[in-house]
C-alpha cells in the first residue's frame, strides 16, 4: 500500500475508453482558455461587438475563399479521418494519410507564390509532420489514432 502524492499518478485507463482519453483531454484545455480569454476581454470584445462599422468577424480587407476554405478543409479532414479509420482500424493509418493530405492542401491554399522550391517545401512538411507525430503517437507511445 503506497502512501503520499504516489496514488495520485497511478492512471489506469480501459482499452475500450482509451480513444477518449485524449480528445476530452483537450476539450477541457480549450474550455479553461476559452473562460481565461472571456474573463480577461469580455470588455474590449463587447464595445467592438457594439461598434457597427469595425466588422470584427469579418472585416472589410477579409479573405473570404481562404477563410471559408479553411472551415471546409477542416470539415472535410475530420470525416476523411474518421472513413479511413474505418479502414485500417486501430492502426492510425486514418490519421496519418488525412493528415498529410489536410496540412498538403492547407498550406496549399496559403501559399502566395506557387513556385516548384515552395511547393516541395509544403509536400515535405505535409508528409513529415504527421509522419513524426504518428511515430511518435502510435508506435513510440502505443496511443489509438483514428
Amino acid at each position: 500500500m503506497s502512501t503520499g502524492l504516489y496514488p495520485l499518478f497511478d492512471i489506469s485507463i480501459k482499452f475500450e475508453q482509451s480513444h477518449l482519453f485524449f480528445p476530452e483531454l483537450v476539450s477541457w484545455a480549450l474550455g479553461v482558455v476559452f473562460l481565461i480569454i472571456l474573463v480577461t476581454r469580455t470588455r474590449p470584445l463587447l464595445q467592438a461587438f457594439s461598434d457597427r462599422n469595425r466588422g470584427v468577424l469579418f472585416g472589410r480587407g477579409m479573405d473570404r475563399f481562404r477563410f471559408w476554405g479553411t472551415l471546409a478543409l477542416i470539415v472535410v479532414y475530420f470525416i476523411a479521418m474518421n472513413e479511413m479509420g474505418q479502414v485500417w482500424p486501430y492502426t492510425g493509418y486514418g490519421f496519418l494519410f488525412s493528415s498529410i493530405i489536410f496540412i498538403f492542401l492547407l498550406s496549399l491554399l496559403y501559399l502566395h507564390d506557387r513556385t516548384p522550391r515552395h511547393l516541395v517545401i509544403i509536400t515535405l512538411n505535409a508528409v513529415i509532420a504527421p509522419l513524426v507525430a504518428w511515430l511518435i503517437l502510435a508506435r513510440l507511445f502505443n496511443i489509438t489514432l483514428p
